[in-house]
């Protein structure tokens, strides 16, 4: 009984870093968009491709920085959010917003990649 406590105190102190990083992005829920464009983002077939796979990116890309540089990540994301946000229903503005930060996010990608192998 004691090894199973210790087990799952174990497991919380290395899982508990992990439901940090997961909080500080989540894909959008069409059901619940409101802003102008959260709702050109779930109109727009394309865009909704560039959230997925920016969201996608976001998670891969906090999953493999060191843990110090996760903040600044997050920091980075919530300031594309709130510029994606100002672009309101412009599909354009918006195309161009999420082309910026996938590119940005595999840059962050390739840059740990450059320092394998592991």
């Amino acid at each position: 009984m004691k090894r199973l406590l210790y087990a799952a105190i174990g497991l919380l102190i290395v899982c508990e870093p992990c439901a940090a990083v997961a909080a500080d992005y989540r894909p959008l829920d069409c059901a619940k968009a409101m802003a102008a464009a959260e709702i050109a983002i779930c109109k727009t077939y394309s865009l909704g491709q560039a959230e997925a796979r920016m969201a996608t990116l976001y998670g891969i890309a906090t999953s493999l920085v060191a843990m110090g540089q996760r903040g600044d990540l997050g920091d980075t994301q919530r300031q594309w959010i709130a510029r994606r946000d100002a672009c309101g229903r412009k599909v354009a503005c918006l195309t161009r917003a999420y082309a910026e930060r996938i590119e940005q996010l595999n840059k962050v990608i390739a840059e740990i990649a450059s320092r394998g192998p592991y």
